[in-house]
């Protein structure tokens, strides 16, 4: 039986600023993980992050993400790694985590 498929989002690191981005619906990019564009199917998936290979003068090391969807279908983080991420650095207190 094939395993059932679940959202998933593209993310990256800005490649002058080193934060974590999110791809989004316009094929731009955001540094909240709710602006994601979720993705529903395996297709969908991998042409997207075809997408984010191609922005190399933005983005560095896209890759598939899985998330959870909200009752407004917005992503969340599906596992600890990405809601680790989504927050930003761990080393001092600034940026996102200054929220």
């Amino acid at each position: 039986m094939a395993k059932q498929f679940t959202p998933k989002i593209v993310t990256a690191n800005d490649l002058f600023e080193g934060d974590v981005i999110y791809l989004t619906g316009e094929g731009g990019w955001s540094r909240d993980h709710r602006d994601a564009l979720p993705l529903n199917s395996q297709d969908e998936a991998d042409e997207l992050l075809g997408v984010a290979q191609k922005q190399a003068a933005r983005a560095v090391g896209p890759y598939l993400a899985d998330v959870a969807l909200d009752e407004h279908g917005k992503p969340h983080p599906a596992h600890f790694r990405e809601a680790f991420r989504s927050r930003g650095p761990s080393n001092y207190f600034h940026g996102k985590q200054a929220v």
